[in-house]
This record gives structure tokens, C-alpha cells and sequence, in this order.
């Protein structure tokens, strides 16, 4: 660890959040640049706005005579509704979500079509879509169909079939990785809204989809793009849940479209509201159909059946969650909820429709149709999941997968068991009587089951009221929240740890050359290791929050770099891990450009050459001067290990640094920060300049690097200076060592990182937005830790410098990447001192 004036490694990249650096031009705002970029999405927002509070839909008006839609005669209401429909929305939330619509992706469709072709593309697929819809409803209403029928009355007010258009037709303009996104979760949304909802306004915003993928084809012929090449693990997994995760939507899509009529609403029939009345005595010995629809509304009353009948939807969603990291358990669970899904409606809806003869015989068509999509979808579903399965390896560790089929099964043989004996003691509760332990047994699975795929109640067991019926309607929920919690624990029981082996590898191979100045930091605790196949290369690194952030270059052989990045990259993507190469050195962008990766310097490293290095001239003087006083003032030094270090020495140190940790409000680094504990490493240097009194007044920490067996080169590392210490007492420490090094035959001397610094003469021209972010976060930092300091500090020595920089492959996990470089850096800060950092960034004046 160093102290903040001269912290001797790079620091934390900056997470993307922070708001704009101020050196941005005044008369440019952000406001007024994203205005000029998107004025056909702001124009559009502003209209939405002013047409909803003027025309009063905001509030509730509905003007027929500006919707688009049938009349009940089958023809277009309005000539001209296909134009105003595209501008007013129909509700308040309405109007929020398709203005928030189109200043996010609805912009960014504008940014790649141009302002020209987006006004075309939204006015051409939003009015085609209503011309289409209105001739589907036509036709339907003609067939007879009930969806036909209700779907006339039903007008449309809404400009996201426009926005829906254009983006799909911009997406045929966006680089590779993006447009499978865009296109393959945004019609799975689009096909779920249809089919779950089965509103007007998603059938025609479905058919805006189509039409805009269809004329992207056309607006994109002559531009260069990227090829269509295999999927990575990391893709195809994001693709997978992504899916998963939109058609575990269905619940939440009827329950705010309030429509039971959709093909595949019926799949959420549990969420239907029924009336409860109390079940008439009778029903006891004649359990008559009012009877049974009577029992069943009695038993999903309350919030314990509304829970259990969010199981598909939450099971789904987790079953997701774990998908976008490659959890094999996860893949498990959603391939058999979606089978259970297939299996229950098909049973449910199909079996029991066609084995009643009432039912059966007003069976019509479309209703068939019905059971038939709302089978199939799961089972596609689950087709896209074996078809990927090879995707999904990220397996926990046997104790936990044994943990976790132990804990739910004792949570359902304990709840069943409780039931089973609340029955039996509270029988009097019961519609048929105190009922018998084969017809409680005989519907034990229907508490834990959602209403929705159960066959209606026979007048067995059937619980009325007291404790017998809250334990019906509660054991469920509780089944299913010891299950959510034990898998949330099976995701995160990965074995991830390092052995005293591998370490071993590790230091020879990188006694062996590789890992370049930095690559010992690579031994550190945190840091586990990855060996490529052969065992003779290796990368080191820690994984936060599914993020996978390496130490440095990569260990191995000169000319094997290629082979060892990529099958590092290789290994994370099979883990679910995003990869993030962190300061490491020019030479290896090459590689990461031809991967299309992102890149940015978090650093420059100041390095300085042994052979020939002379103390001369008037650039040294600011050194030679501290030198020369140290040497008068009688201050030796000392070159040693810590395990051969006097004893006396020893303490000095360890109270010197445990002061000043103690006299520092701010949060302690680590990562690529060495503290007392790094020290003690038999491979670390360290060098002391002690006063006559045998008093040390300056301590470094050096780190080793190797070429072919041979240490060829030193690395700064741990630096403390102790009280009543000679002005300039680090500079004499530091020309002392390198005049050391350079006797004993080292040939590189580093300085290690400047973090967010630029050598000179190459500050950007043409500044990106995180090139100016960086500057200005390096700017906000510097109260606390001196960047800037510590910059002009290491200059004093004529290095040059060598860039280092962070690649990422994915921009969207930007945000995720700088979060995990930050809790890397400050592992075990506390609130107290992340305030303390913060009173500290505000208070230029103070802080050091």
C-alpha cells in the first residue's frame, strides 16, 4: 500500500455512471448536442406530451374520431385515424412509456437511420401496421372469430408502433452484437404482448416489428457491416434468458392488460377474478358445477393463492437469471418448468376440454388453436434449451447441489406433513366432513400447485375455513420461498479458490518471463489462476460480481500471447463470466482490436533503463540534490528480504505503516496496491534508508521480474516514509535503489502506474466522452489521493512511459466492469470511510 502523494500503481478504472465532466463546452450542453443528434425524437416526445394533455387522453378522454380501429360494420372508422393514432396515446402511463421509448431506443434508431429516413420509416411502418391490423380484424370478425369480435371495438392510440418500426428497421445498421439483441428480445416481447395480451395495439405493433425488419433490409443494402460469425458462450446465454425471461412475462402481461381473451391468457386463468360467495350446504351431498366453480373461488382467495400462482412467472425469471452466467442448475430448472407448463396446460386445457362432452362439443377452432400455442411456446422453449445445453456447464459443487435437494425436500415433507395433520385436527373445516388421510394424501400436490394448471376440486378434502383452509392457501408460498432461496444460494456455490500448486506454477512461469513489470502482483491473495492447456502459459485473476478482472499481461513464452488471451477468453464464457483485461501494455492491442474488443488507458507506467543510467546532467538535478543531502546527513541503506530483515527493522516498519493506516479516514486500497502483508513475500526487495540513530526513514517494497530464470527488473511497490523524515527523503530512496539494481545487473527499474495520467504530449486531440470522463475523475480524485501529484513526482526521475490500459468485449457490462474494478480496489470499506472519501473529493482544500 502507498501512501496517497506517491501510491505507486494504477488505481481503480471509473465507473461510466458519473454524471458529464464539466470541460464539456457550455454553449454545447448535453442538452443541446443530444437535441441537434435527435431532433425528430424530441419533436415526436413533445407532441406526445402536448397531444395528451390537449386532446385530454391524459385524463382519460378517449376521441373515437382520432383512433384507429373498425366500426362494427368492418370498415376503417376515419380516413385519416392511421396518421392521428401514430400521435396521441391513449392514457397517461400510456404517454410516459412511449416518450421514455423514444428518447432511449427510439433516439438511437434515429442516430443510425438519419433524421430523414426515421420520419419515413416511422410514418410507413406505423401507418402500414394499422392498415394491416384493421384488415386482420376485418377478416377474423368475418371467420366469426371471438378475438375478431372484440378486437373491432377495440381502437388504437399509440406511437410505439412507429418507434417499434423504426427501431427494427435501424437494427439491420447496428454492429452484430447489438442487432441480434435488439431483434431477437424485442420480437420475443413483441410475440408474448400479442399472444398474451391480444390487444390491438400488440397485434399492430407485432406487424410494425415485421415490417420494420423487412424494410431494414432495404435501407441497409450497401453498408458495410459485420459479418454474422458463431456466437460466443456469453451471447448465446444472454439470447437464452433473455428469451426464458420474456415468455415467463405471460402472468404479468394479462394482469395489466386486463385481457382473458388472448390465445394464451387462458394459461393464467388462476388470475381470472371470481366472485367468493359462501359454498350453499347442499354441495355436500350434491357437488353440482356452482358447486365446484363455488369451491374452487374459495380456495384461491387471498393473497397466498395470488402468490403461488406467481411460481411460473418467479421460477422463470430466476431460472433466467441464472441462465445469463451458464448455470447448469438454472438450465435444469427451466427446462423443467417449461416442460411442467406444457405438460399442465396441455392437460389442463386440452385433456379435460376434450374428455367433456359440453365442452367438447362447442369446441371450436380457434379454441383449438389456443391450446395448441399455448403448448407449444413452453416447448419451444424448451427445444432452444437442449439445442443450447452445451452453453450452460457452469456446475456447483456436489455438497451444494446435495444441500440443495435436502433443503427442499425436507421443506416439502415438513409443510405436506403439517398440512396433512392441520386436516385432520381441523376436520370440521371440511366441506364433505372430517376428512380421511388417503383424500388428504389424494390432494397433497394441490396446495403446492398453481390454480391455474389444476383440474377443478372434487368435494373431498376440500378445506371452507379456520386454520385447515390457511394452511391450504399458505403452504404453498412457503414451499416455494424456501425453494427460490436454496437455489439463489446453489448459484452462488462456485468452487473458486487457488491451491499452493498452482501458485507455484504461477511464480514459475513467471520465472520463466511473462507477466511483464506488473506480473508479480499476479501472487497476491485474491487472485486465482488460469493455466492454458499445455501449462505453459497462465493468466491471474479474481472474479466480482460476474466479472472476471485480470492482473497485468499474461504470463507465457513471447509469440504465445494470442493463443493464451483467447483461451482465457474461452474459459470465461464457458463460466458466464464477462472478461475484462486490466493494465496490461501496448504491445498486446493488437490482439484485442482484432477481436473487436473496447479499450481505454487507465494509466501510464514510469519505467526507467539501468544500463547507461547517470545521474548528470541538469535534468537529474531534482534528484541529485536529495541524494547528495542524504549521503552528507549520513543516511545509509539497506537492500534485504523481510524474512532476513533485523528484527528491530522489522517493527519499525509495522508500526510506521500501522500509523498511518490508523491516521487515514479514507478506505485502504488493494488489487494492484501492496500492503504490509505483501511485504513479507521471500521473492519481494525491500530497500531502507536509515538515519545514523538506526532510525528508518524511508521504506520501499520492490517486486521482481524474471527473463529466463534471471531477475532482469524491479517494480515499486510499498512506500512509507517515517516521521521527522528528510525533505526529499523519497527521491533519495528511490535514486539509491536504481544505482543499487543497476550494479546487480537489472535492466528495468519501474515506477509502476500513474493512474488516469497521460504522458506528455499525448493528450487526446479529438477527446471522447470517456477520454474527458477519465480526465475529470482524475481531477475529483486528487484531493484524496494525489494522482496528479504522484505523476509529477515520478517525472522528477526522466522515465518514459509505457500506456497501460483495460479491454472489455461487451460496452454494455461497462458499467458492471467499473463497479467490479472499484469493489477491487476498496474490498472492505466501510460506510464510515466511503463517506470519509467522499467529504474528502468535496473539500479540495483539505484531504492530504
Amino acid at each position: 500500500m502507498t501512501t496517497p502523494e506517491h501510491s505507486s500503481s494504477p488505481a481503480a478504472a471509473p465507473d461510466p455512471g458519473p454524471p458529464r465532466p464539466p470541460s464539456a463546452s457550455r454553449e454545447d450542453g448535453p442538452a443541446g448536442k443530444y437535441l441537434r443528434s435527435h431532433p425528430f425524437s424530441v419533436a415526436l416526445a413533445a407532441v406526445t406530451l402536448i397531444g395528451g394533455i390537449a386532446s385530454g387522453t391524459f385524463w382519460g378522454r378517449f376521441p373515437d374520431e382520432l383512433a384507429a380501429g373498425l366500426i362494427t360494420t368492418g370498415q376503417l372508422a376515419y380516413w385519416w385515424t392511421p396518421v392521428t393514432a401514430l400521435v396521441l396515446v391513449d392514457s397517461l402511463i400510456g404517454g410516459i412509456l412511449v416518450v421514455l421509448l423514444t428518447l432511449t431506443a427510439g433516439a438511437y434508431a434515429e442516430h443510425r437511420l438519419g433524421t430523414v429516413r426515421a420520419i419515413v420509416l416511422f410514418l410507413g411502418t406505423g401507418i402500414v401496421s394499422i392498415l394491416l391490423g384493421v384488415g386482420l380484424q376485418a377478416l377474423t370478425l368475418a371467420w366469426g372469430s371471438d378475438w375478431g369480435a372484440m378486437a373491432s371495438l377495440d381502437l388504437v392510440l399509440d406511437p410505439s408502433l412507429g418507434v417499434v418500426g423504426m427501431i427494427m428497421a435501424a437494427s439491420a445498421l447496428t454492429p452484430v452484437l447489438w442487432q441480434r439483441r435488439i431483434r431477437v428480445v424485442g420480437f420475443t416481447l413483441l410475440l408474448m404482448f400479442a399472444l398474451y395480451a391480444g390487444d390491438s395495439d400488440s397485434v399492430f405493433r407485432l406487424i410494425a416489428g415485421v415490417l420494420g425488419l423487412v424494410a431494414g433490409a432495404f435501407v441497409s443494402r450497401g453498408a458495410v457491416l459485420g459479418a454474422w460469425h458463431r456466437s460466443s458462450f456469453r451471447e448465446v446465454r444472454t439470447i437464452v434468458a433473455a428469451v426464458v425471461a420474456a415468455t415467463g412475462l405471460g402472468p404479468i402481461i394479462v394482469l395489466v392488460s386486463g385481457s382473458f381473451a388472448a390465445p394464451l391468457s387462458a394459461v393464467v386463468a388462476g388470475f381470472a377474478p371470481i366472485t367468493e360467495t359462501e359454498l350453499p350446504k347442499s354441495c355436500s351431498s350434491d357437488f353440482t358445477a356452482d358447486c365446484v366453480r363455488q369451491a374452487d373461488a374459495i380456495l384461491t382467495a387471498g393473497p397466498g393463492p395470488f402468490l403461488v400462482s406467481l411460481v411460473p412467472l418467479l421460477l422463470t425469471l430466476l431460472a433466467a437469471w441464472g441462465l445469463r452466467t451458464g448455470r447448469r442448475a438454472a438450465w435444469i430448472l427451466a427446462l423443467v418448468v417449461d416442460v411442467a407448463i406444457a405438460a399442465l396446460t396441455g392437460g389442463v386445457l386440452g385433456v379435460t376440454e376434450l374428455l367433456n362432452q359440453k365442452t367438447r362439443d362447442l369446441l371450436r377452432a380457434e379454441d383449438a388453436i389456443a391450446i395448441v400455442l399455448a403448448t407449444l411456446v413452453p416447448l419451444l422453449v424448451a427445444g432452444l434449451l437442449v439445442a443450447t445445453r452445451r452453453r450452460f456447464q457452469v456446475r456447483a459443487p456436489r455438497r451444494a447441489a446435495l444441500q440443495f435437494l435436502a433443503t427442499i425436500a425436507v421443506a416439502w415433507i415438513v409443510l405436506a406433513a403439517g398440512y396433512t395433520a392441520i386436516g385432520l385436527a381441523d376436520g370440521e373445516n371440511y366441506l364433505d366432513g372430517r376428512p380421511t388421510i388417503g383424500g388428504l394424501l389424494a390432494d397433497i400436490l394441490r396446495p403446492f400447485v398453481p390454480a391455474g394448471f389444476l383440474p377443478p376440486p372434487t368435494e373431498e378434502a376440500i378445506p371452507v375455513d379456520g386454520v385447515a383452509l390457511v394452511a391450504y392457501q399458505w403452504a404453498g408460498v412457503l414451499f416455494w420461498a424456501v425453494f427460490i432461496v436454496a437455489m439463489v444460494r446453489l448459484y452462488r456455490a462456485t468452487l473458486l479458490a487457488r491451491s499452493a500448486d498452482e501458485e507455484a506454477r504461477f511464480r514459475e512461469l513467471l520465472r520463466a518471463g511473462g507477466g511483464g513489470t506488473l506480473g508479480f502482483m499476479g501472487t497476491w491473495p485474491g487472485n486465482i489462476y488460469w493455466f492454458s492447456p499445455d501449462g505453459e502459459g497462465a493468466v491471474a485473476y479474481r472474479v466480482i460480481n460476474g466479472v472476471a478482472l485480470t492482473m497485468s499481461d499474461p504470463v507465457c513464452a513471447e509469440g504465445a500471447e494470442r493463443d493464451v488471451i483467447e483461451g482465457f477468453v474461452h474459459h470465461c464464457e464457458s463460466q458466464g463470466w464477462s472478461a475484462c483485461f486490466y493494465s496490461f501494455h501496448e504491445r498486446y492491442l493488437p490482439i484485442f482490436r482484432s477481436f473487436g474488443w473496447q479499450y481505454l488507458s487507465v494509466g501510464e507506467e514510469t519505467v526507467l533503463d539501468l544500463p547507461g543510467l547517470e545521474l548528470t546532467g541538469k535534468a537529474w538535478q531534482k534528484v541529485r540534490q536529495p541524494l547528495n543531502r542524504g549521503q552528507r546527513e549520513g543516511i545509509t541503506t539497506l537492500w534485504s528480504t523481510w524474512a532476513d530483515l533485523p528484527p528491530k527493522y522489522a517493527a519499525q516498519i509495522l508500526a510506521v505503516s500501522e500509523e498511518w493506516v490508523a491516521n487515514k479516514k479514507l478506505p485502504e486500497m488493494g488489487f494492484t496496491l501492496g500492503g504490509t502483508e505483501e511485504l513479507k513475500d521471500p521473492d519481494v526487495g525491500i530497500f531502507l534508508a536509515i538515519d545514523r540513530e538506526g532510525t528508518i526513514q524511508a521504506t520501499t517494497s520492490w517486486l521482481p521480474s524474471w527473463t529466463d530464470g534471471r531477475i532482469t527488473g524491479w517494480t515499486i511497490d510499498f512506500m512509507r516514509r517515517g516521521d521527522g523524515s528528510m525533505s526529499g527523503i523519497m527521491e533519495f530512496v528511490i535514486a539509491s535503489a536504481a544505482l543499487h539494481m543497476k550494479e546487480q545487473g537489472a535492466r528495468i527499474l519501474s515506477l509502476s502506474g500513474a493512474p488516469l495520467a497521460t504522458k506528455p504530449g499525448h493528450e487526446a486531440v479529438d477527446a471522447t466522452v470517456m477520454d474527458r470522463l477519465l480526465g475529470w475523475l482524475g481531477q475529483m480524485l486528487e484531493p484524496a489521493y494525489g494522482f496528479t501529484s504522484l505523476f509529477r513526482f515520478k517525472s522528477k526521475f526522466n522515465p518514459r512511459y509505457e500506456t497501460i490500459y483495460m479491454a472489455y468485449a461487451d460496452p454494455a457490462r461497462l458499467a458492471a466492469i467499473g463497479l467490479a474494478i472499484g469493489s477491487a480496489y476498496l474490498p472492505s470499506a466501510t460506510p464510515k470511510e466511503y463517506l470519509a472519501l467522499v467529504e474528502t473529493i468535496t473539500n479540495r482544500d483539505g484531504g492530504r
